[in-house]
């Protein structure tokens, strides 16, 4: 009997509790509100569009402008430099040469060139050469823009391949909510390539590349180094299409570990005009100080 009173007593609760409303309520959840119908794409078709457009671009020289930030959290401050005019230009497979303008005279504020292997760095104001590697990272907190690599830039500006020999690719689908300047909530969804590559040590995660699937556009880049660090977040905005290649006209380039941005406004771009050899040549000035990055004593020479 003990056993059906308790049986009886729990069906009359079930019973009675949705009419009462006292020991619960529902409460609506707010559905963010995209303001475009979501893009939609498969895997293989965003590896498509990374090694189609990487195959559509073989050189690039750009009028741009030059923003630049140094420090963060290791330095204890940030400065802000005034902003730059300067020129970029790319050649495939890994040249690249960069030239920044100082304000209002527009004498060479500095002058960087590499074949993708080596590098060169002449400051003027300085009077100082600098000669180095690109595989060689030099961190000196006094000094974080010696930190800085032509192939860093040229690794941002032009994606490259999926090689299918060497990388495997795979997707993520990512949707998170954020606040946009009204304090509205909104779902940003996107779509991530992870790019493993296999190298002596085995398969590391060499990069993220990110799809707004507002327009299916690469809008961000995360480079790793092999310990698994973000080296490089680059971010892309303002994307004109030219000959049905389409790209960023706003590129940042951050490298965290450095603690500098290096953001590129670009004025005017042509996109896979010859550029020879010479373009990317540059010769010691005679009388300048010639430093060694990659040697350690290069840090305290420069520092002078």
């Amino acid at each position: 009997m003990s056993f059906f009173f308790r049986y009886r007593a729990a069906v009359i609760l079930l019973a009675v509790v949705p009419l009462t409303g006292c020991l619960f309520r529902s409460r609506k959840v707010e559905q963010p509100v995209n303001p475009v119908q979501l893009k939609t794409a498969t895997q293989q078709e965003l590896i498509d569009y990374i090694n189609t457009q990487a195959a559509k671009i073989q050189s690039m020289q750009a009028t741009v402008d030059i923003d630049t930030t140094v420090g963060g959290v290791k330095k204890g401050k940030v400065t802000d430099y005034q902003e730059i005019r300067g020129y970029v230009l790319a050649r495939k497979p890994a040249m690249l040469r960069m030239i920044g303008l100082m304000p209002i005279v527009r004498n060479k504020a500095f002058d960087m060139v590499s074949d993708g292997q080596s590098f060169k760095l002449w400051i003027p104001t300085k009077n100082r050469f600098m000669i180095g590697r690109n595989d060689v990272e030099a961190h000196n907190p006094a000094q974080p823009m010696e930190g800085l690599r032509p192939q860093h830039i040229y690794d941002a500006l032009l994606l490259r391949r999926i090689d299918p020999q060497n990388e495997i690719a795979v997707m993520e689908n990512e949707t998170e909510i954020v606040t946009d300047a009204k304090s509205h909530k909104v779902s940003r969804a996107e779509y991530v390539i992870d790019v493993i590559h296999k190298d002596e040590q085995g398969w590391v995660l060499s990069r993220k590349i990110v799809f707004s699937r507002l327009d299916l556009l690469p809008h961000r880049q995360l480079l790793y180094d092999a310990a698994g660090n973000v080296s490089t977040n680059a971010l892309y905005w303002n994307y004109k299409e030219e000959n049905g290649i389409e790209f960023p006209w706003q590129i940042e380039i951050a490298r965290p570990q450095e603690e500098y941005d290096i953001t590129l406004n670009i004025i005017k771009l042509d996109l896979n005009q010859p550029l020879p050899d010479d373009k990317f040549i540059l010769e010691q000035p005679p009388g300048a100080e010639v430093v060694h990055l990659d040697k350690p004593e290069a840090h305290s020479s420069a520092d002078k």
